[in-house]
């Protein structure tokens, strides 16, 4: 099916089915897909946090705005960014890029010196703030992946990131919580928007043509 018909398929999952299970086959390809999203300068300043473990998902149900969805998905994403970025960050990226390619470190200096003299200058929440943007094109890859899948999910912000971030010690990985993604089965009878019409805005006030 084509990805315009994947899209048309999913929607955001209102409540899922605890007892039904994404495969690990289908997790996989659904986090690789985040792995392969464009991201500036090639930098992915963000991680993935895949849970499935029942006892995290309670500890983590505090902080939701829908803990049902919380609770009851088969597993949660959790997209994380870099809390700012360092020169040491900025040089692990481009190390590892420039050895799987077959070129000598430091081949890009130019470019990740003109990075630092931007990034390392501004503050920790300007940083943040670019960090995080990159997460939105990750969940979108996801999202797409799993509507391929034909797995459910739901994405989300509606979340409280300081319990979030402390239930998984995300400061001491220099990470903060941006958006999640609750990824299951719906559970038909209490998915109170599977029954509705798929709405979006008419592409006549959508697209701007110039």
């Amino acid at each position: 099916m084509s990805l315009i018909e994947d899209l048309k398929w999913r929607h955001a999952v209102k409540a899922y089915d605890p007892n039904k299970k994404v495969s690990q086959e289908d997790i996989d390809k659904i986090v690789e897909a985040a792995r392969l999203a464009p991201t500036s300068s090639g930098l992915q300043p963000f991680k993935v946090i895949v849970v499935e473990d029942q006892d995290v998902k309670n500890k983590l149900v505090k902080g939701a705005l829908n803990p049902e969805c919380m609770r009851d998905a088969s597993h949660i994403i959790i997209f994380a960014a870099w809390d700012r970025y360092t020169a040491d960050r900025i040089d692990h990226v481009y190390n590892f890029t420039t050895d799987e390619r077959g070129l000598p470190r430091g081949r890009f200096d130019s470019y990740t010196d003109m990075l630092k003299n931007v990034y390392l200058n501004e503050p920790a929440e300007r940083n943040f703030a670019h960090t995080a943007r990159q997460t939105y094109i990750a969940l979108g890859m996801a999202l797409a992946q799993a509507a391929e899948l034909r797995v459910d999910t739901t994405p989300a912000e509606g979340f409280n990131n300081a319990i979030i971030d402390e239930v998984l010690e995300l400061e001491k990985q220099g990470l903060k919580s941006v958006s999640l993604m609750y990824v299951g089965y719906a559970d038909v009878e209490k998915d109170w928007l599977s029954t509705m019409k798929k709405v979006r805005v008419p592409k006549d006030d959508f697209v701007l043509t110039y």
